[in-house]
């Protein structure tokens, strides 16, 4: 294994786990964000307040988002299995 295939997988790992990990965390801060608004705007300072939302959000951001995630993963296996191909040849 060249150090360019090594540095060209490791590259497409990181950039493929942002990626599917991106919209959720979005949703999530999005979602914590509000509920900071709200609990300063009400001076409501419960701690449990925040995790439920926040849970929910994510789980409507992985349900939305699954066939695109799952592309995500399916593009990065595939692109894995022709480089491990290629050191073969």
């Amino acid at each position: 294994m060249t150090q360019e295939l090594c540095q060209e997988v490791a590259k497409q790992a990181i950039f493929t786990c942002l990626s599917v990990a991106g919209p959720m965390l979005v949703f999530g801060l999005v979602t914590g964000l509000f509920i900071g608004i709200f609990q300063a705007v009400t001076q409501i300072h419960e701690m449990t307040l925040t995790f439920i939302p926040k849970i929910v959000a994510v789980a409507v951001a992985l349900i939305l988002f699954m066939p695109w995630i799952l592309g995500q993963i399916t593009g990065f296996t595939i692109f894995s299995f022709e480089k491990m191909l290629s050191i073969g040849r």
